[in-house]
């Protein structure tokens, strides 16, 4: 395994591809669930809201497993494994918007909930696999 992302499955991360959070549960279970995100540098960034419980396990247990699949071809994937490495609401409203028009289309933006406060997961690659 490496910590780069191979040229051969770069397009994946701006693909709207979803990708598949793992997280770990109290008792050490898996915990997943389909996520958008977005890549900034070096970082994976997912996005979700407080007190959910993806949201309760990454800031218990802030190492996880993401999972992308080629939307195209369910053979073809990128495996990554890393910690979460900042965990912020600043700016998480706007970049949940911004991760809705990726996809949703052009002009689309979140459907904001009343009392929700939006944060931002960054996840710092240690481990890579690719497929397909």
């Amino acid at each position: 395994m490496t910590t780069t992302i191979p040229s051969t499955h770069l397009d994946l991360l701006t693909a709207r591809a979803l990708a598949n959070l793992a997280t770990s549960m109290d008792d050490g279970t898996p915990q997943v669930t389909p996520v958008w995100f977005d890549v900034e540098g070096e970082y994976v960034r997912v996005n979700s809201a407080q007190g959910r419980v993806k949201d309760r396990n990454m800031r218990a247990r802030p190492y996880v497993a993401l999972n992308i699949v080629d939307p195209q071809n369910p053979y073809r994937y990128l495996q990554i494994r890393g910690p979460v490495v900042e965990i912020t609401t600043e700016g998480a409203d706007a970049h949940i918007d911004t991760l809705a028009e990726k996809y949703t289309g052009a002009g689309r933006r979140f459907n904001h909930q009343p009392g929700e406060v939006r944060v931002i997961y960054k996840i710092k690659p240690e481990h890579v696999h690719a497929s397909g």
